[in-house]
């Protein structure tokens, strides 16, 4: 699914803040990214961030 530019930072911005309260990562990452938005944005990439998007 083609996401718009709002929806992507809508989801990043989500997972983001659920890995900062302690959610677990969904992918290897190196020990150099401590930044959620970071690895957030490598499950994004990964297609792996289990969040949905429903259009009406």
């Amino acid at each position: 699914m083609k996401y718009t530019r709002f929806e992507k930072a809508r989801i990043i911005g989500s997972r983001a803040l659920q890995i900062s309260y302690g959610a677990p990562v969904l992918v290897e990452y190196s020990e150099k990214l401590i930044d959620p938005i970071d690895i957030a944005m490598l499950e994004y990439d990964k297609d792996m961030i289990p969040i949905t998007v429903v259009r009406n």
